[in-house]
């Protein structure tokens, strides 16, 4: 899809459409909207569906997304779910059947979740200007670290796929590169990369974690029934099962 296309759904303000809540709740936009108003799928964008491809995401929420001054690269990821859940919820409703292994029995089996009720992992809150403040365990320094966006997330996974086969691809450098925007009061982005290949692992896992722990994004765990009388908590990810009512 191209800008001529998203730009034509973002002015289109008339279009059949809701207002979907952002987890991020916008502290982390310039803009600070909390909430952007989003189309309703329609036979058209089966097109988008059915073509598929590593941009079909991107591609979709570009024709749907009736925002001016936002792009879907610069969202978060954990909007981006929330988007995604409202184009499916107003499509296909809130019943998703996702397939899962029975810890006792090592089987396959299928079940069915429900979306409708939503909750945000509610973690630190950030700085006024979006970045987090920590204190890494091994080497002690203060860093501030942002979440990336989904662009920057999708740019990264191309890069990974593309990368010359035999070598060991950087994706966790890279990541923290996007990720860290200060170390010890220092924004200078040559001594970060710096800082960043020496750092301690016990360091980069800290960061790994935080970060998955205190990014706004929707709670997609789900606790089922397996046929062996388990209770067994899930988590609902994005992949095929949850764009199989489209195809």
């Amino acid at each position: 899809m191209d800008n001529q296309t998203q730009n034509y759904a973002q002015q289109n303000f008339t279009l059949p459409h809701d207002v979907v809540p952002l987890p991020s709740q916008g502290i982390f936009y310039k803009n600070k909207k909390k909430s952007v108003k989003i189309g309703y799928l329609t036979a058209s964008d089966e097109n988008i569906l059915m073509a598929g491809g590593d941009d079909v995401t991107t591609n979709l929420i570009k024709g749907k997304l009736y925002e001016p001054d936002i792009r879907v690269e610069d969202l978060l990821e954990g909007d981006v779910e929330a988007i995604l859940i409202f184009l499916r919820n107003t499509s296909f409703g809130p019943e998703l059947t996702i397939n899962v292994t029975d810890p006792a029995t090592k089987k396959p089996f299928q079940t069915t979740v429900v979306l409708d009720e939503l909750n945000v992992v509610k973690g630190q809150e950030p700085l006024e200007n979006g970045t987090f403040l920590v204190t890494l365990p091994k080497s002690n320094s203060v860093v501030k670290l942002r979440p990336m966006t989904y662009g920057e997330i999708m740019n990264i996974s191309k890069m990974s796929e593309s990368y010359p086969q035999g070598r060991t691809v950087p994706k966790v450098t890279w990541r923290l590169e996007k990720q860290i925007v200060e170390v010890d009061g220092n924004t200078e982005r040559g001594e970060i990369s710096k800082f960043i290949e020496q750092m301690p692992i016990m360091d980069s896992k800290f960061i790994r974690n935080f970060m998955d722990e205190n990014e706004p994004r929707l709670d997609m765990n789900r606790i089922v029934t397996t046929p062996s009388g388990d209770r067994l908590t899930v988590n609902v990810g994005f992949g095929v099962e949850f764009f199989r009512p489209f195809f």
